[in-house]
């Protein structure tokens, strides 16, 4: 049987690839099911220090999968999604960063989003679509897209739920680079090993919580909890092997997360 989510290890870096080719890697339960496993298992994994997550042939994914829509429609599904949310790659320790190959849609779209950092294809073809099927903006995306773009541009490609390119995604703030499909991938294993060659896990683990966390606090709450942090990060032997390595102007050997 066709293993759902491809996956490969090199220099600290795991590759995970959506593999439904032949329907753009539409989501299902299985494939989801087995996408959540192996961010799990990568989180406690020392070997991957950074994850990437793309798709095989033209397409990242295009939403959940027309069998699947049809089912819930007509009062069919019998399905059992994952019980964790939408959200979970935003709470693994490591850095996960989407490489977005090609159509990016509904669905498909929140799961790129949820990734901590975005690379796209500039042809790449992404869309909400959500309200030009009848239903809303949905797993939270109502929430990430104004804190990405702003209220204007989020209403922009709710509403609408029109095709733009991620040429236009990156112009609007959407994702960190847009380049050529044909370096994409890259591009990004390129930034992915600069990652896991020079940072340390443990201190990456810390400011992805941030990050993601301090969305909703205020700024005082945010110093405050940053101060507790960093005291901290002082105990931890990452420090002393970062100023280490740069006083002695070489590459850092931070442990494993």
């Amino acid at each position: 049987m066709m293993d759902l989510v491809l996956s490969s290890v090199e220099q600290g870096v795991l590759t995970l690839t959506f593999n439904r080719p032949e329907r753009l890697n539409a989501w299902t339960d299985a494939m989801g099911r087995r996408y959540f496993d192996q961010l799990a298992e990568a989180e406690k994994d020392p070997e991957v220090r950074v994850i990437v997550v793309t798709g095989a042939g033209r397409g990242f994914c295009a939403g959940a999968d027309f069998q699947t829509l049809n089912a819930i429609q007509d009062g069919s599904y019998e399905g059992e999604p994952d019980r964790r949310p939408t959200t979970f790659p935003a709470t693994i320790g490591k850095p996960v960063i989407a490489a977005v190959n090609g159509a990016c849609a509904g669905l498909g779209m929140v799961h790129a989003l949820v990734c901590d950092l975005v690379f796209t294809a500039d042809e790449a073809k992404w869309t909400t679509a959500f309200a030009r099927r009848g239903l809303i903006a949905e797993y939270g995306l109502s929430w990430i897209l104004p804190r990405l773009i702003g209220q204007a541009r989020a209403m922009d490609l709710l509403l609408s739920g029109r095709t733009f390119t991620g040429a236009e995604a990156c112009e609007l703030g959407l994702v960190n680079r847009s380049v050529p499909r044909e370096s994409l991938l890259e591009e990004v294993q390129a930034y992915a090993r600069e990652l896991a060659t020079h940072s340390s896990p443990a201190s990456m683990a810390v400011i992805k919580r941030q990050v993601w966390g301090d969305w909703n606090q205020t700024l005082e709450g945010a110093e405050s909890a940053a101060v507790r942090l960093m005291a901290e990060s002082f105990r931890r032997p990452d420090f002393a092997e970062g100023v280490a390595s740069f006083v002695e102007r070489r590459a850092p050997e931070f442990p494993p997360l």
